[in-house]
């Protein structure tokens, strides 16, 4: 299932070229899912709202917008009155998201609407999302239309926002509604302070039309055609991969960093199965409070033929706020100090006495490319305290120059869409916004986040599962080979400096 959004040009000021816009009304009508947005309803929760509305694919039509409109009860009605099913959103100052649904037209006459399949819902509780529907349980109750009023669910009882005309001050509309959901609706054994903590204060209030339908859609991220022709494609070009001979290497290393339980290991479990061709879980992979994997692993992946492939997946403990690897155990591992095979203890630190530390790394001992592993699905519950742990890791990395990248992982949890088909990826509006906030969060281009799908409950292979986690593969591998050029690069420059140094200083011992 996807959802679109459209709103009034009026609002926007802005004109995405792949839209139509309807003479007499301004209404656009996107012919994408790509564009500039006014609203501050996000996919993932449009995904859910129309997952709980539970009649198929939904347009999304902004209508009203309090920071736009003004908040007042006549404007409301004015373009929500007769409109068909609707959604009302609040966002209030301590993160959370609420509202309701109905599924008939709003109107002013001052009578209750009866609609049985309207719901009250929470997407978010101080700044964490949280899906809960609230189900009306009387349906003679589940709107009112007053003139009066803004939207008003469960008879004037249970949730009404608004009456008149409510001022801005001090960044928030102080509403002077009520929510005690109880009485026409199901409250699940939640408080109002549980779900708009206790505060009548909004930031923002949208209400949406809601309609039947499904919009054309185009790729966020084109590639070509997924068949078994295109996934052997990809698996020819990683077998073929083989760092500069100048550079005296015979495989490249990618270290796999990440938060615990991200899928680091189980992503190397997923190559692998690829290229045996069997679902293989050589590194162990589970769900643990702290780190499953405590030995630092450079995993081997072998083609079909048998022959090892030209680069290493190294597996490393998690990242945690307290324990998993330290800032300093990460420089060690990316200058190649640490022994293959080392067990990470977190009671005793690797340091230069250490039995078996490596004092003088070759450049085969050192770190290629970085790839970071992040859950798709909880990327708002990534601690605080993790974050900057992360960001002291990338300083570190960003001063050697080497590249880095994110694997966006568990795509299947944070889209319907794509857990119905992981072909659905690039198509997935959810999905784009997770990569376009890990993005963000990790300072890195937009083409350097990589969604995948690790194999971890399948018994068979699949192949868009199979192509999307060697898309991700391949890119990886490009990246270390730009890396090398850059460096062979450096050292030709070095050398030519070197050389004309010497010369220079030869002349001036001559002249003396």
């Amino acid at each position: 299932m996807s959802s679109f959004l459209c709103f009034s040009s009026r609002s926007s000021g802005y004109v995405h070229p792949m839209m139509h816009v309807s003479e007499g009304d301004n209404e656009c009508i996107f012919r994408c899912s790509i564009f500039k947005m006014t609203e501050q309803l996000k996919r993932k929760f449009l995904d859910q709202l129309e997952f709980w509305i539970g009649t198929g694919p939904k347009i999304f039509t902004l209508l009203y917008k309090i920071t736009r409109d003004g908040c007042n009860a006549t404007t409301f009605h004015q373009k929500c009155d007769n409109q068909g099913p609707t959604v009302t959103v609040l966002y209030n100052p301590q993160g959370s998201v609420y509202g309701g649904y109905g599924s008939a037209s709003w109107h002013s006459t001052g009578a209750n609407i009866q609609d049985g399949n309207a719901f009250l819902f929470q997407l978010k509780f101080s700044g964490s999302e949280k899906f809960t529907k609230f189900p009306v349980v009387n349906g003679a109750y589940g709107l009112s239309g007053h003139a009066t009023y803004g939207p008003n669910f469960g008879g004037g009882v249970d949730f009404t926002t608004f009456n008149g005309t409510i001022n801005h001050t001090g960044g928030v509309f102080t509403l002077n509604g009520q929510m005690k959901i109880g009485t026409y609706f199901n409250n699940i054994g939640l408080t109002s302070d549980q779900i708009n903590n206790g505060t009548k204060a909004v930031t923002e209030m949208e209400v949406y039309r809601v309609i039947d339908g499904e919009m054309d859609i185009i790729h966020w991220r084109k590639t070509p055609e997924w068949n078994e022709k295109f996934l052997e494609t990809l698996m020819e070009d990683i077998v073929a991969f083989k760092p500069p001979r100048e550079m005296g290497l015979s495989e490249v290393r990618v270290l796999m960093l990440g938060p615990v339980g991200s899928g680091k290991s189980s992503f190397y479990n997923t190559v692998n199965s690829v290229f045996k061709g069997r679902i293989s879980q050589r590194a162990r992979s589970g769900k643990a409070v702290h780190s499953i994997t405590t030995v630092y692993t450079p995993h081997v992946t072998k083609s079909r033929s048998g022959a090892a492939l030209n680069f290493r997946l190294c597996d490393t403990r998690g990242l945690e706020v307290t324990q998993g690897l330290n800032i300093l155990e990460c420089n060690y591992l990316l200058d190649g100090h640490v022994p293959d095979y080392y067990e990470f203890n977190p009671a005793l630190p690797i340091s230069s006495e250490t039995h078996g530390f490596v004092h003088q790394p070759s450049f085969s001992d050192k770190i290629h490319c970085v790839v970071f592993v992040v859950d798709s699905s909880s990327i708002e519950d990534i601690p605080p305290k993790l974050v900057e742990k992360i960001i002291s890791v990338q300083e570190i990395i960003n001063h050697k120059g080497i590249p880095q990248v994110v694997l966006l992982n568990k795509i299947d949890l944070a889209c319907r869409k794509v857990s119905a088909s992981v072909g659905n990826v690039f198509k997935s509006a959810s999905i784009q916004e997770a990569v376009e906030k890990v993005s963000t969060m990790f300072g890195l281009q937009f083409n350097n986040i990589f969604p995948v799908k690790n194999y971890v409950s399948e018994m068979e292979l699949e192949a868009d599962t199979s192509i999307l986690a060697l898309l991700a593969l391949r890119q990886i591998l490009y990246l270390t080979e730009d890396y090398m050029e850059g460096l062979q690069e450096k050292m030709k420059r070095v050398k030519v400096s070197a050389v004309k140094f010497k010369q220079s200083s030869e002349k001036a011992t001559d002249k003396e």
